[in-house]
């Protein structure tokens, strides 16, 4: 009807093809490929008598310069095939199969809808979009569905998309076979049916499986069947709701209703088809018609067909009505333009199928719908379409909805334009992994079908579905993570924590008591007891124990170059420098001893010079090693990437171990040589022997640093340093309290033995 209705109003025009009649003759085929071949060649031969719509004579000869038809893929390769040699245009308006696209084989045919190379990789998005990788494959089993499932698989398979099963049918096949392909669908896990089927067949598939109650599947049809009003009315036991496909897109083509409601078999009489169609709709017969039998009601011709419901009125058949309206106005523009028409045509032109075939495929023209008409170098079309879902309402009918658009002319990721993805269930054969994990695939399954498998240490994988996991650098790697190279927190004794803080707050504490004892001392610098003690020597071993307390502070914090090298070297020379002068004051208590026994004049060697000067020996001693370690191999800041696994400790890096321990082994060595002296010296006469009170502060010195040097091993990372600033405040509180906090006791609450008859006198010799 709609090739009635194009050839209508063109007949009627006055700008296209003015002055002239398009004849034409229609044939029902049947769907039989060798009727179509047979009916083809009567064509092209000539044989056929063409048919216009007035009483006016053919001024032409009657031979076909063009077919409209077919609307399946195997007749059409078969007519194509046929009258390819005789260039005679052959154009489809339902005809998909990617096949005819090959113009080596099918050289005068065309379509005006678009192949199935756009609709099968259409599809294949489709399912990719939705997240499906699992999915099932049933196609019809002849040119239309064998060619597009192939293509199908070919782009589902770059897409990540596995098929469990493909398996063909037809309408025609044994029941068994149905059966067999109905039992894999119930065994299958996939959800999800891929359906590359004829009209034809989906309605007899969906007979079979309505036997079974096979619901519960998410269907994608191809354009054949998902916008087919007859299979919703086949689909009773709803099996096919929320299926979702391509379409050819809406369209509407003015008047065309109205003219198919209005027709009269009258205005057509000794057309065979139109007859048995209008008996067949009203059930009666005419007069004339030779199969009319006495029984029937005579058909008047006069029957209101706007009251009819059935495919021969059904609205949902505009889109390929549409195609079949632009195939013969492609013909009528390519005449248009062979026969120089413009207010009349020029009669003399001799029409060639070869010439019409050449114009047919350069066309390039708008509709009066504003559709946009013309073929690319392979006969086709530019592929567009709509993507229908299934939605069924509340009073049990199914309403085609748009729900997205397919325009192969856009940019690869541009081309599907879905409105949203909450229509659908999941169906794949593994779940996706996860971040922290490789997929590895199942043994003798497709690639869709894996397991997850977790990173081991030290690798990570930050992406879903990573097929490797990769080495972490060690310094960013997390044990606690291994879906991202997460950094390290860094470790090392701060000022903000609790530890820190207390060491801290001890340090300063030593310094500020050490600043108040040689505050007292020199508050009573001339009291006997601050004289009897060296006063000078006092003074310098005072600031060296501040200098003591104060060193601890460079080992908090975040290590650096500058602050490295300064710990060690610090802490070297402030206590060598505090073991000097308690050597010193130890030496002057054995000396003058000695000085006081009869004949000895041993002082004189060991005056206050001498005193200062041996200090100062004894302290460039360490600065000259001190210096040698700085520059052959000084100490650095380091990360420890070895000791915690999910932490970074930064620390001093000793550079030289020979430099340190030969600091260390020389404060050792000032210690002990003034224990010896001061343990010697501690049964010597005096009211207030200092010796003893050295002997005690250099006892605890040593006990500190022995016990040091295990913990310093064994405690890991921040803790480590903590051992090391704590030695150093004990031994620096040893010193301080041993020595000194004696003395302000007579200085401040004894004034009374603050005298030199105390000092000078004798008493009970104690022992240690």
């Amino acid at each position: 009807m709609a090739m009635l209705f194009a050839i209508e109003e063109i007949n009627n025009s006055t700008d296209l093809l003015p002055g002239i009649s398009l004849g034409y003759n229609i044939y029902d085929t049947c769907g039989s490929t060798a009727r179509s071949v047979g009916v083809a060649l009567a064509l092209t031969n000539g044989n056929e008598a063409v048919s216009v719509p007035s009483e006016a004579p053919c001024i032409r000869s009657t031979q076909v310069q063009a077919i409209i038809g077919e609307t399946s893929s195997s007749p059409c390769m078969a007519v194509a095939t046929v009258i390819g040699p005789f260039h005679i245009p052959l154009i489809s308006p339902f005809a998909t199969c990617a096949c005819l696209s090959d113009k080596t084989k099918y050289p005068s045919f065309l379509r005006t809808i678009p192949s199935d190379y756009y609709q099968s990789r259409a599809l294949a998005q489709l399912v990719k979009h939705f997240g499906w990788t699992w999915v099932g494959a049933i196609r019809s089993n002849d040119d239309y569905g064998n060619n597009g499932m192939a293509t199908f698989r070919e782009t589902a398979q770059q897409l990540g998309i596995c098929l469990e099963y493909s398996v063909s049918f037809f309408r025609t096949d044994p029941p068994n076979k149905i059966k067999r392909i109905i039992e894999m669908i119930k065994l299958s896990t996939s959800k999800v049916i891929v359906a590359f089927l004829s009209y034809f067949d989906m309605d007899v598939l969906i007979n079979h499986l309505s036997q079974y109650n096979l619901t519960g599947y998410q269907w994608v049809g191809s354009e054949a069947w998902i916008f087919d009003s007859h299979t919703v009315e086949m689909d009773k036991h709803h099996i096919l709701d929320g299926a979702i496909g391509l379409s050819i897109p809406k369209a509407q083509v003015s008047s065309i209703r109205e003219f198919i409601l209005d027709v009269k078999p009258l205005s057509l009489w000794g057309h065979e088809l139109f007859t048995e169609i209008w008996e067949t709709l009203f059930s009666c017969k005419f007069k004339q018609s030779s199969s009319s039998t006495k029984n029937q009601r005579e058909c008047t011709g006069q029957e209101d067909l706007s009251g009819l419901h059935n495919s021969f009125t059904d609205m949902s058949l505009m889109p390929i009505f549409n195609n079949v309206y632009k195939g013969v106005y492609a013909v009528a523009h390519a005449l248009h333009n062979i026969l120089n028409c413009n207010e009349s045509c020029n009669y003399k032109v001799k029409l060639d199928p070869f010439m019409i075939l050449q114009h047919v495929r350069k066309n390039h023209f708008i509709t009066k719908e504003g559709d946009e008409v013309y073929f690319n170098e392979n006969g086709d079309p530019p592929a567009k379409y709509e993507i229908i879902n299934w939605q069924p309402t509340e009073n049990g009918v199914v309403d085609f909805v748009t729900v997205g658009l397919y325009d192969a002319s856009l940019p690869a990721d541009k081309q599907l334009n879905l409105k949203n993805k909450s229509l659908v269930p999941v169906s794949v054969c593994s779940e996706k992994c996860p971040p922290g994990t490789r997929k590895v695939l199942q043994k003798g399954k497709p690639v869709c079908c894996y397991d997850c498998i977790r990173c081991a240490e030290g690798e990570i994988s930050n992406i879903t579905d990573s097929i490797t996991c990769v080495q972490c650098q060690p310094e960013f790697w997390s044990n606690d993570r291994r879906d991202a190279c997460v950094k390290k927190q860094a470790e090392y004794l701060s000022y903000e924590e609790i530890m820190g803080a207390l060491l801290t707050a001890a340090s300063l504490f030593g310094t500020c008591m050490t600043a108040v004892v040689a505050f007292i001392f020199f508050r009573y610098r001339k009291t006997p007891i601050v004289r009897a003690n060296n006063s000078k020597l006092s003074f310098l071993l005072l600031f060296s124990l501040i200098l003591c307390f104060l060193c601890s502070l460079t080992f908090i914090g975040r290590p650096s170059e500058w602050s490295c090298m300064l710990r060690h070297t610090a802490f070297g020379i402030t206590f060598v420098l505090c073991i000097s002068c308690v050597l010193g004051k130890t030496m002057v208590v054995l000396m003058a001893f000695r000085a006081s026994l009869p004949g000895s004049n041993v002082m004189k060697w060991f005056g206050p010079t001498q005193q200062r000067l041996s200090v100062l020996a004894f302290t460039l001693i360490q600065v000259v090693i001190c210096i040698l370690w700085l520059t052959i191999s000084p100490p650095f800041p380091f990360r420890n990437l070895k000791e915690l696994k999910d932490k970074i400790i930064l620390e001093c890096a000793l550079g030289s171990t020979v430099g340190f321990w030969a600091v260390l082994g020389y404060i050792g060595l000032l210690a002990s040589f003034c224990f010896i002296l001061a343990f010697l010296a501690r049964k010597l006469p005096d009211n207030f022997n200092e010796a003893k009170f050295i002997t005690f502060s250099m006892l605890i010195f040593c006990a500190v640093w022995i016990t040091f040097i295990p913990a310093y091993v064994s405690s890991p990372g921040k803790f480590s340093v903590a051992v090391e600033i704590f030695a150093i405040l004990a031994s620096s509180f040893g010193l301080l309290v041993c020595i000194f906090i004696p003395k302000c006791y007579i200085i401040l609450l004894k004034p009374e033995k603050n005298t030199k008859k105390n000092m000078m006198g004798r008493g009970a010799q104690n022992t240690l």
